[in-house]
């Protein structure tokens, strides 16, 4: 895996595979972000779960914030303090939960 984060320019090539993403920038570092919107909390938590199933397969992990009938999630590489292809290849994988 690179060591470094993707270049503007290649952020937004690859984003344009993605559905309802977007990226924001915090303290510096790019970041993609999703909502998912669900009828009540169980199935907010149950999404939620099949994403950190997900994340250990992977031993790659995404910032979750489970509400009532909302599941916001946020990817990014730590390692590279940025993002990388494997956030987007995940992004794609948790959209087809």
């Amino acid at each position: 895996m690179s060591r470094t984060p993707l270049t503007v320019k290649e952020i937004a090539s690859a984003l344009q595979s993605l559905e309802g993403w977007e990226v924001i920038e915090v303290d510096g570092v790019f970041q993609l972000r999703k909502s998912y919107s669900f009828t009540n909390f169980a199935e907010a938590l149950a999404f939620t779960n099949q994403v950190g199933a997900l994340a250990e397969i992977e031993d790659h992990h995404p910032e979750i914030l489970t509400e009532w009938g909302k599941v916001t999630l946020t990817w990014w590489t730590h390692t590279v303090r940025g993002l990388s292809p494997n956030d987007f290849a995940l992004a794609k994988k948790t959209d087809e939960i």
